[in-house]
Parts: C-alpha cells; sequence; structure tokens
C-alpha cells in the first residue's frame, strides 16, 4: 500500500520503476554518488548517530525536526558499499524537507515498492527497510513536544 507515499519518494519510486529491471542498478548507483553530505555540526559528532544495525555496512543516521515539524534526514554509508549507499541517498532526498506527519505515514513497505527486489538481495532491502524505521522512530522521538504523534 503506498497511499501514504510523500510525492518525494513517489517521483523516485517511479524513475526506477520506469526503468527495465536491467537498468535499475545502474540508477542506484547513481543514487550512491549524490548521498549528501552531512551538515557541519554532524561531521566529527560520530555519538549524535545512529548505527542502522539492519545493515552489514557500517550506515548511520541522524535525523532533524524543527519547530515547524520539518525533517532533515542526515545519512553516512561507505563509498564501498554503493548500494546501501544508494539506499541511504534515497531515503535522505525524499524525506528531507517532508513534515514529520509525512515520514510517520510511509508505508513500511516503500524498499519493496521500488522495483529492486530481484536486483538487489533480501539482506539489502532489510537495510533499506531498517534505515526507513529508524528515521520514522527518530522523527516520533524528536518532533516537537507540543505536537501530538500521528
Amino acid at each position: 500500500m503506498t497511499d501514504a507515499l510523500p510525492e518525494s519518494l513517489a517521483e523516485i519510486r517511479d524513475e526506477f520503476l520506469e526503468l527495465p529491471e536491467s537498468d535499475r542498478l545502474q540508477l542506484l548507483l547513481e543514487f550512491s554518488q549524490e548521498l549528501p553530505p552531512v551538515p557541519p555540526e554532524y561531521e566529527n559528532h560520530p555519538e549524535l548517530y545512529e548505527r542502522v544495525a539492519e545493515c552489514q555496512s557500517p550506515v548511520f543516521i541522524v535525523i532533524d525536526v524543527d519547530e515547524d515539524d520539518i525533517v532533515g534526514m542526515h545519512a553516512t554509508a561507505p563509498a564501498e558499499a554503493p548500494t546501501t549507499r544508494g539506499f541511504a541517498s534515497i531515503l535522505a532526498q525524499g524525506i528531507t524537507g517532508l513534515s514529520a506527519d509525512e515520514v510517520l505515514a510511509i508505508p513500511a513497505d516503500f524498499p519493496q515498492s521500488i522495483g529492486l527486489t530481484r536486483v538487489v538481495s533480501p539482506l539489502r532491502i532489510s537495510g533499506m527497510t531498517g534505515m526507513l524505521m529508524r528515521a520514522k522512530r527518530q522523527v516520533a522521538a524528536k518532533r516537537p513536544a507540543s505536537r501530538p504523534t500521528a
């Protein structure tokens, strides 16, 4: 069910689904090269990040929720793990700028919906699902106290 999918993630999903399955891995590798850099305030502070244990590669994420309930997702993933880095990039680009409610409404099966389940291992899809679940949990924990959770 992808009814609640925000436009940013729906566009990314559609970009993958419009390609033949054989070309989707290349698009994922392109995303891996577009992982946004972390803001300076996080650069030398690994203690602020959460490790995504579901990923074999060392992937770390941190979520910001500002006073207007707008989310920023930052991630680090090694260049030598391009599929994992690509998934982190998809989520960082797709989630950043959304409202907390929009992030919390992202379907848990989003990673399965982008057409990569036959070109990357189930373990990698599980890693992306772990990234999404941790991002959603951080959003729920970090949103301004005056806002009810969805």
